[in-house]
């Protein structure tokens, strides 16, 4: 059986080639529970957030919100992260307990793709470093078609839960710890679930491919919150050993080791 392992070498031994662009920033990160976090604001309630390219909206948790006298289900407000302002950006508020478990610090957000979009994002796991709109550099690396559906970033991938295979467009998803979750409204996997549970990943799927990589009992689990034609998300089990670069006009994903 082929490990994740497997997966990052042969990502490692595709076709490789040497890109770059500038400006913005970039900011430390942390990995935590599968997700990315990074120090952001949204208006003057700075804090820890979830950097997700699997979500097409900026989310404020309920209790930051409160906090601050929000009361409304939506607030516009400027959006700092990595050096990139936006300058009003609608922001839902949400009730982010489920996605904040098991966080050593408090969750104030997430940070999503109507903020990013337009933006080349970078986020180098090793070093822990979120860089928006800076110089790519990889000596060796693959570079994926993009399709974004809905606002969100996609890859073609293909899953199997063993008596069914199936091949859709897969969210850049840098929130989950599962390598694959699937639409509840096409995927199965074996395993106790609970779809609200990003940060575990209690299932398995038989197989995942890639670009022609393929990967054996694959941790999964399912997602209820993905728009029409996304068939699921690809997590950070999936990236981890990886250096990730979205392009700006969002039509390529580079992966270096």
């Amino acid at each position: 059986m082929r490990s994740r392992v497997s997966v990052l070498i042969a990502f490692a031994a595709l076709p490789w080639a040497t890109l770059g662009v500038a400006h913005a920033g970039e900011t430390r990160c942390w990995f935590e529970n599968g997700a990315v976090i990074a120090p952001a604001a949204i208006g003057d309630m700075a804090g820890d957030y979830v950097v997700d390219l699997s979500a097409p909206r900026t989310l404020l948790h309920n209790t930051k919100a409160q906090m601050a006298g929000i009361t409304t289900e939506a607030v516009t407000l400027p959006v700092q992260i990595a050096g990139l302002k936006a300058s009003a950006v609608t922001v839902t508020i949400a009730d982010l307990d489920d996605r904040g478990a098991g966080f050593v610090t408090p969750i104030a957000g997430v940070i999503g793709m109507d903020v990013l979009a337009g933006h080349s994002i970078e986020i180098d796991f090793s070093a822990c470093q979120v860089r928006i709109d800076q110089p790519w550099r990889a000596q060796r690396q693959v570079v994926l078609p993009v399709e974004v559906i809905d606002g969100l970033p996609t890859i073609a991938a293909a899953v199997s839960d063993g008596p069914t295979a199936r091949r859709g467009a897969f969210a850049i998803d840098t929130a989950s710890r599962a390598m694959a979750r699937l639409s509840t409204r096409e995927g199965r996997v074996a395993g106790k679930l609970d779809v609200n549970a990003r940060h575990k990943a209690p299932a398995r799927l038989r197989a995942l491919s890639i670009a022609g990589v393929l990967a054996e009992n694959v941790p999964a689990t399912l997602a209820e919150d993905l728009p029409e034609g996304v068939s699921g998300t690809l997590g950070t089990a999936l990236w981890a050993r990886h250096r990730l670069r979205l392009s700006a006009d969002a039509r390529t994903l580079s992966i270096a080791p």
